[in-house]
């Protein structure tokens, strides 16, 4: 299982090649950053889906800075920002905004519904300019998002590492029994 992770994974060398982290430098090769152990294995998950969730774009090097700052693993973290991907992205933040507005006690319309009201208002109010009238409109769907997103990320992502570091335990535990199986079974 660590060999197909490893292959999946970026490479220390491709991450300190990339533009965009190259500013991180020498922090970049400390041994904790690339060991894979279960801490820093689950803490580097957790981070990833953190910013997935959290933040629409930059998760990538929002992880990786938080990533080096915690001694996380740095490549767990990076490749778990792909929680939200073009598939994912658009139940995911639907369903955010759907609890961000249960948890405000908003009740809006869908944002279907919403972008016809302001259409709407938009024809009773033609004097106000249109970037006026486009920032309501997002700001109608933004607040409970953003609090959605905040929900999420912060549940999630310490579900996450709760349950890598539960997994890697279990595992560890089946692969010591199954060796002392073999042991008393040879002796």
């Amino acid at each position: 299982m660590h060999d197909r992770l490893r292959r999946l994974l970026p490479t220390r060398e491709s991450i300190a090649d990339n533009r965009w982290l190259r500013w991180l430098g020498p922090a970049l090769f400390h041994p904790r950053l690339w060991h894979m152990h279960r801490r820093g294995v689950a803490l580097g998950v957790a981070i990833g889906v953190f910013f997935g969730l959290l933040i629409p774009i930059a998760q990538i090097p929002a992880s990786a800075a938080v990533a080096v700052a915690l001694r996380a693993n740095l490549p767990c973290a990076m490749a778990s920002t792909l929680v939200t991907n073009p598939i994912t992205f658009p139940p995911v933040y639907y369903a955010a905004w759907k609890v961000g507005g249960f948890v405000l006690g908003d009740d809006a319309p869908p944002p279907d519904r919403q972008a016809a009201a302001a259409q709407a208002s938009v024809a009773a109010d033609d004097d106000r300019p249109w970037p006026l009238r486009a920032w309501d409109a997002v700001t109608g769907v933004g607040k409970p998002l953003v609090v959605g997103l905040a929900i999420f990320a912060v549940f999630f992502g310490l579900g996450i590492y709760l349950l890598v570091g539960q997994v890697w335990r279990a595992r560890v535990c089946w692969k010591r029994r199954r060796r002392l199986r073999r042991a008393t079974a040879t002796a």
